[in-house]
């Protein structure tokens, strides 16, 4: 028996799920069937693990907390990429311990400065319960040599670490695609993050890995910086052809028009000159004899006026 596709199809309700509040949007009906999860949120922003916070996508579909998309936004909003030094001059902690009160209360206050943003966005990493590069195990990191070595171990880590990662390494790309302006190169963002993507109690085996990490970050953001150039070019390069493919229709189009004018033309010509031939050839073979003789033209009677 064939199952047939479904009929009387209704759009009752849009259902959404939110990791605070459960179900949203559910009909009535459903809600006792459905248990509600108890709200898993953090009172703090701050020193969490990812599970206890609010997630959300950003533009390349990693999955990273809202607080670092907020704090991202507002970053680049006010120029930050821009600013020399981003990243590696810290902000006045007055302000970064008053900021991290609003936000622990949801809310992002105007006029924040941009290096107390980044800042808060490496504290972020620094004081996650675990390391961004902590899953990982640390002989394959200290054994890496090249970039494709940095690239397979960091394909070890786990979904939730891999979208940070991501995400890190995409900011860091953003920042150094101004380098001109910031005066942060990869290197320079590298250092600066290394010590906030790891943990380690001791402190010369943390001081070792963090040399390797930083390599592995340099590494990372050049690489990526090289995709978005090769992406580019190649855009440019179809942008190109389109263009290119474009004039040469144009040109073919125009090409066709001025011949089908000069087979107009040439048309026109010929009928001319073979209406011109019919009327010399009429006129010479008038103007002949019985003899073949051209005689003068006489006039005809109907021509002659009568007296």
């Amino acid at each position: 028996m064939d199952i047939g596709g479904p009929t009387n199809v209704r759009h009752v309700a849009h259902v959404t799920f939110d990791r605070f509040n459960g179900f949203l949007g559910l009909p009535s009906e459903f809600e006792p069937d459905v248990p509600r999860k108890a709200p898993s949120a953090s009172a703090t922003v701050f020193g969490v693990s990812t599970e206890s916070m609010q997630l959300s996508y950003d533009s390349r579909g990693n999955c990273v907390p809202v607080i670092l998309l907020l704090l991202q936004s507002r970053l680049y909003d006010q120029g930050g990429l821009e600013v020399e030094g981003i990243f590696r001059i810290t902000g006045e902690n007055s302000e970064e311990e008053s900021v991290r009160e609003q936000l622990n209360k949801g809310m992002i206050p105007d006029g924040i400065d941009v290096h107390c943003l980044a800042g808060l966005i490496k504290a972020w990493f620094r004081e996650l319960p675990r390391g961004v590069l902590d899953p990982l195990p640390s002989e394959q990191v200290m054994q890496c040599e090249s970039d494709e070595d940095f690239v397979k171990v960091v394909r070890l880590l786990p979904q939730t670490e891999a979208s940070l990662l991501n995400w890190a390494i995409n900011l860091m790309a953003d920042v150094v695609q101004f380098e001109h302006v910031n005066k942060m190169n990869s290197r320079n963002l590298a250092l600066v993050f290394a010590p906030n993507m790891s943990q380690m109690a001791d402190p010369l085996t943390a001081l070792m890995y963090a040399v390797q990490v930083m390599k592995l970050l340099k590494s990372l953001t050049e690489k990526t910086l090289r995709e978005r150039e090769a992406t580019s070019s190649q855009a440019d390069t179809r942008c190109s052809h389109e263009a290119e493919y474009d004039d040469n229709e144009e040109e073919e189009e125009e090409d066709e028009e001025d011949g089908s004018e000069r087979i107009r033309v040439v048309a026109v010509e010929h009928k001319s000159g073979s209406v011109k031939s019919e009327i010399e050839g009429s006129s010479a073979s008038d103007s002949k004899g019985d003899d073949g003789v051209v005689q003068p033209p006489i006039c005809k009677p109907s021509h002659i006026g009568s007296k």
